[in-house]
């Protein structure tokens, strides 16, 4: 029976940072998957293949319709489906042999099956080449989780299905309804949307992407409908049925109207739950929630004290960078170091066109929460970079204390947002004032001066460049 100082089960962004943080710190460690390869979902069929079909559609997009305003013309644009997606599986490719040679770097041991726990200190390992059983004096259960389903709806994998089967299509949908306008819904309905696809979005909020900042979930269902994506809010939906070639859905409205819709899929995103099964966690003393989350506390510790759980399995926001966080969280914890994350501080985007980001508290939780503020919004379209670019959606809004001038939260629709973010969970993250940001010089022109009039505005002062 093999020994180490720390095993990772599963091998998604928090499993596989937190091995090869473990093992810098010079811990023996072994990581423990029971896919053929590593990377979990993010690496295999969610981020990463999302984002190369998210590029590839918004290429394809540009050249249909914005290519000839640059003075670019086209005679005949064809879509090569089948590339588009060979592209996309080479991209997943070249991530996952990356993660194979960052195991072999930092000599961390590579064990592919499904693990179980035998007691609070011992797994067995169960793959194609039999069993194993190992011992370790830390275990780091990273497992991540699968999509849900509501009521009525069963996911047969063929008509009604997920974001993991829609990123293993054959051929390109003539139509297509998405249960959910969460993040997975509208960044999969941007992506069949731009090829051609008719997508309708049925979501049972009053607005898209509901955990963000309301104005951004407004803005995006604008943009979304102007691209002729088909989008209804507060619809409660309640069965769906594959009818072989198609698949057709039954939903109602708050009033309780009756409507059902026909598409050749219906792909359900409607969040995420957290995967335990087959784990053995009941031969150990590891609590779970009533909702199936395994309970930790701030240093990601189970009930068990050598046993810890970070990602989507542990709940909160299921976020990829928030995972990573909590590995090296978790594997400095077991050094003996202090660290500490400020989960207000993890940013959260959407890859759609404009893009989506925020961080921080959201307008609606400082109004609920009678917190005083100052708010600073510039539009994309006064930006001389966006119009030079065609990229003039969207704005960048800033929250700031009036007292002190913190920046509470900062929230942006537009132009790589997704890049932004970055500067104000800087802002936040080290305390920097919506001062200290304003006179700080930006380049320009940039997409990021746009936070730079934001700040200026929220600060009382007006807008001082285009």
């Amino acid at each position: 029976m093999e020994n180490y100082d720390v095993a990772v089960i599963g091998s998604g962004p928090g499993g596989y940072v937190a091995a090869i943080r473990s093992a810098q710190l010079g811990y023996k460690t072994v990581i423990v998957e029971k896919y053929d390869v590593l990377g979990g979902t993010c690496t295999n069929v969610g981020c990463i293949p999302t984002k190369a079909l998210l590029d590839s559609t918004h290429h394809y997009a540009d050249a249909q319709h914005r290519f000839a305003t640059h003075g670019i013309g086209i005679n005949e644009i064809d879509l090569d489906f089948s590339q588009m997606y060979k592209r996309k599986s080479e991209v997943v490719g070249k991530n996952t042999s990356g993660l194979e040679f960052l195991m072999s770097k930092n000599k961390i041991t590579h064990l592919q099956g499904v693990a179980q726990f035998i007691d609070d200190s011992t797994i067995k390992i169960t793959g194609k080449e039999g069993s194993q059983t190992i011992v370790a004096t830390n275990y780091i259960i990273a497992t991540g989780s699968k999509p849900s389903t509501i009521p009525g709806i069963e996911i047969d994998k063929q008509r009604i299905i997920t974001s993991t089967e829609a990123l293993s299509l054959q051929e390109k949908p003539k139509t297509m309804v998405i249960i959910g306008g969460g993040v997975i819904g509208v960044e999969m309905a941007s992506i069949f949307s731009r090829i051609g696809t008719k997508v309708t979005i049925l979501e049972y909020a009053d607005h898209l992407i509901s955990t963000m900042d309301h104005e951004l979930g407004k803005n995006l269902q604008k943009i979304l409908k102007k691209e002729g994506i088909d989008i209804y809010l507060n619809q409660s939906v309640y069965k769906a049925e594959n009818l072989g070639s198609s698949a057709k859905i039954l939903f109602r409205d708050q009033s309780g109207k009756e409507n059902e819709m026909e598409a050749d899929y219906v792909l359900v995103a409607v969040g995420r739950r957290p995967f335990t099964e087959g784990l053995g966690l009941d031969k150990t003393g590891v609590k779970l929630s009533n909702r199936g989350f395994i309970e930790v506390n701030e240093k990601s510790q189970t009930s068990v004290s050598h046993i810890y759980a970070i990602g989507d399995v542990i709940g909160g926001a299921m976020l990829a960078h928030k995972a990573e966080e909590e590995g090296v969280l978790v594997a400095e914890t077991i050094n003996g170091q202090n660290h500490h994350i400020h989960y207000n501080r993890i940013p959260s985007v959407v890859y759609t066109w404009p893009e989506v980001a925020s961080v921080g508290y959201t307008e609606e939780y400082l109004k609920n929460n009678q917190i005083e503020y100052k708010a600073g919004k510039f539009p994309f379209s006064a930006s001389a970079r966006a119009r030079a670019s065609m990229d003039t959606e969207g704005f960048a809004k800033v929250l700031v204390d009036p007292k002190y001038g913190e920046v509470l939260g900062v929230h942006i629709i537009g132009v790589r947002a997704a890049d932004l973010i970055a500067q104000a969970v800087i802002a936040q993250e080290f305390e920097v004032t919506a001062e200290d940001m304003f006179r700080i010089s930006y380049a320009h022109p940039t997409y990021s001066e746009t936070l730079k009039e934001a700040y200026l505005i929220a600060s009382g002062q007006g807008a001082i460049n285009i």
